[in-house]
């Protein structure tokens, strides 16, 4: 009860000195135990408390890569990009028939506009002639762009 009395005698009257000597010690000594608590749960120095008071960002995490399912038929399938907007299913089928057997060949469309995405697919079932058609399409202008060929990356491959 005394030392309650003697706190209280510092914030009243001519001891308010005493009150505010007594304000700062309290506020070092909180900032002291603070700055040993910290080193204590983190010995190994990591930046978890940074000065500016914002944990560290973490490292974005690896998308998965988008793949979808390999044609039913057995066939290969090749992606075609970068087409001009205005070829149609049957322009591209052309392209690739001059190098083999195609099964389908198919331009994506946005559903919204009815309009060409800018790439499709065209499936082949023999591999010696998916890969002439790659090699010999890929990079070659087609109505006015460089289409790009490969052979799609599909989940059961």
């Amino acid at each position: 009860m005394c030392c309650i009395n003697q706190i209280g005698d510092l914030f009243a009257g001519a001891t308010r000195c005493g009150a505010v000597c007594l304000a700062v010690v309290s506020f070092v000594a909180g900032a002291v135990f603070a700055c040993l608590l910290c080193k204590l749960c983190r010995p190994c120095a990591k930046k978890a408390c940074t000065p500016t008071g914002k944990a560290p960002a973490a490292a974005p995490r690896p998308q998965p890569e988008k793949r979808h399912p390999a044609p039913a038929d057995g066939s290969i399938e090749i992606y075609v990009g970068n087409l001009s907007y205005d070829m149609t299913d049957d322009q591209l089928r052309k392209e690739f028939e001059a190098y083999g057997k195609v099964n389908s060949a198919h331009i994506i469309i946005n559903r919204y506009n009815n309009k060409s995405k800018g790439f499709g697919f065209v499936h082949m079932p023999n591999p010696d002639e998916v890969e002439a058609a790659v090699k010999a399409l890929g990079d070659k202008e087609i109505l006015g762009r460089r289409i790009k060929c490969n052979v799609a990356r599909n989940v059961d491959r």
